[in-house]
């Protein structure tokens, strides 16, 4: 037999002028060790400072506790048992734990499609091309043009999804701005959506700079470097970004992570949230090996020159190397799918950098730092993220994982073919037809 008891059962008095506050927390479960561990030791219920910021940040209804808060309780000198509130998305209303560990989250910065999965989400992930390109410029999904600004939508946003959903917005130029410049870019961020839901999305910035970044936006818009020709300041400096926003305070969205190899140099910029971009690297690493095997079978340079211009225009090879050496490409190639495991189990669904970064996730002193995994696509990418987070080695890492796609994305896989059939056979029946 389980006997159930809760904060109100140990009778204690609220200290004076925080009623309405302690009222709230009154039917809190508490477990048998930890009602026999305050009987008779607290004598008073009370709450403390950030409780009641946080209470009235979000303007909670009495009696209640908002969304996306962890209640912990702490016993004073003076016999006092007070109650914080502690941002952690994995609860939901009154203390109570979502419904599952893994969390679910949305790329999409329009209103219209977060508004009917809102109630699911724990986090949302807006960059400036979904903000802009998917949403304010394109008059299909921003109907009648009603909204014109990023602010407008941020705070439509924030009305929907309410205080226990996380929002994750970037940084609209990391390159040519100050760093006084980006702080105040991530005040106004704050200042629409509170500092409890705000997490400022930062890129990895590899060998763009304030200089060449520009090269991205004229003529070809090709960078005349590659990816990996980087200098120290310049591969780092989203890192230092990000160091620099979470010493002010800020929970930082560490991403633009493709390659496992990125993790542990990410996680000591101190995240919140760090990535595993699957669906592009998985498309190219296929590709690649496409044009490598046919290249094996016929012995043809055809094949090699087309896998050139396809490394070309994905940019493994920079501006300018349309003619580099077609031995060059054809190691470079070998050695991108020896490094992503596409020819053994562990990569050959795509998700090797998702397993890499779960296992190092979980040797981090980082206890809140979660994996978003992102940028899916097709048939196989759900069900086989599915399966491996409820295998037996990564079972337990399901708590640290956040699921994000396009709303439409994640609709697809709550439907099957029989609940057609079923609610065929439901409706006639209900209609009372034979």
């Amino acid at each position: 037999m389980v006997i159930k008891s809760s904060i109100r059962n140990l009778g204690l008095k609220a200290v004076r002028g925080e009623e309405d506050y302690a009222a709230r927390i009154l039917d809190l479960p508490l477990a048998a060790g930890e009602f026999k561990a305050l009987e008779g030791t607290a004598e008073y219920i009370g709450v403390t400072e950030e409780f009641k910021k946080v209470i009235d940040c979000f303007k909670t209804p009495a009696g209640e506790t908002p969304a996306g808060f962890q209640i912990e309780l702490e016993l004073s000198s003076d016999r006092v048992l007070r109650a914080n509130l502690k941002r952690n998305i994995s609860y939901d209303r009154n203390g109570i734990k979502r419904p599952t560990n893994l969390l679910f989250s949305a790329d999409s910065a329009n209103p219209y499609e977060v508004a009917p999965i809102s109630g699911l989400l724990a986090n949302l992930t807006c960059n400036p091309g979904i903000i802009y390109d998917l949403f304010i410029n394109n008059p299909e999904a921003n109907v009648g043009n009603k909204f014109q600004t990023r602010d407008e939508v941020m705070v439509e946003l924030g009305r929907i999804l309410g205080p226990g959903c996380d929002i994750s917005v970037e940084l609209n130029d990391p390159f040519k701005k100050s760093d006084a410049e980006i702080l105040e870019e991530a005040a106004r961020f704050k200042e629409l959506l509170s500092e409890y839901r705000v997490v400022i999305k930062v890129p990895h910035t590899g060998p763009v700079n304030r200089k060449n970044v520009d090269e991205l936006l004229t003529g070809d818009k090709r960078l005349s470097r590659r990816y990996n020709e980087v200098t120290t300041e310049d591969a780092f400096r989203g890192h230092n970004l990000a160091l620099m926003l979470h010493e002010h305070g800020y929970r930082v969205n560490f991403t633009l992570m493709f390659e496992p190899a990125q993790t542990a140099l990410a996680l000591q910029a101190r995240p919140y949230f760090i990535n595993s971009f699957i669906r592009h690297r998985l498309m190219q690493s296929q590709e690649i090996k496409n044009y490598l095997d046919i290249y094996s079978l016929t012995g043809q340079k055809k094949y090699l020159e087309d896998l050139r211009s396809y490394m070309v225009a994905k940019d493994y090879f920079a501006a300018g190397e349309e003619g580099v050496d077609l031995l060059t490409v054809k190691e470079k190639a070998e050695i991108l799918i020896d490094q992503r495991n596409i020819n053994n189990p562990e990569g050959s669904d795509g998700l090797d950098g998702i397993r890499q970064n779960l296992r190092l996730l979980r040797q981090t002193n980082l206890e809140d730092t979660r994996l978003i995994i992102c940028s899916m696509e097709g048939d196989y990418n759900y069900y086989d993220i599915d399966r491996l987070l409820s295998s037996e080695e990564y079972g337990d890492m399901a708590g640290r994982v956040v699921l994000t796609a396009e709303p439409n994305y994640l609709a697809r896989f709550s439907s099957a073919n029989q609940v057609v059939s079923y609610q065929r056979r439901f409706m006639n029946a209900a209609n009372g037809a034979k």
